[in-house]
């Protein structure tokens, strides 16, 4: 059950990378909304497997980036869509700073508790 969370994101994922075309005719504001997604969701994707493996970081940043990985390979499939390199790095990128925000979190409450 508590794999639910992430395989689920995964699934809405690879849903949204079906997609033949998700842009929304912004110009250069649809570009920066579509790469704060990228991030923020990897960035999820990140958080929801640190709690399903245990609140272990480096299997969680590793499964993200992976998936990262996949989904970019998958989207070079979809009519309409290719796949980004730096689409992958960005995803990356979220992955990493949940994982700094995280590791961060724990630390401060580790003071607290004075552990």
């Amino acid at each position: 059950m508590r794999f639910l969370p992430p395989l689920a994101l995964m699934g809405l994922i690879f849903f949204l990378s079906s997609q033949p075309d998700l842009s929304t005719g912004l110009g250069t504001a649809d570009l920066i909304l579509r790469k704060v997604a990228h991030a923020l969701i990897f960035g999820t994707l990140c958080f929801l497997w640190w709690r399903a493996l245990g609140r272990r970081i480096a299997p969680a940043i590793a499964i993200t980036i992976l998936y990262a990985i996949t989904d970019e390979w998958h989207q070079s499939y979809v009519e309409g869509r290719h796949g980004a390199p730096v689409d992958v790095l960005i995803d990356a990128a979220g992955a990493l700073a949940a994982a700094y925000a995280i590791t961060r979190w724990r630390e401060r409450i580790s003071a607290r508790l004075g552990a």
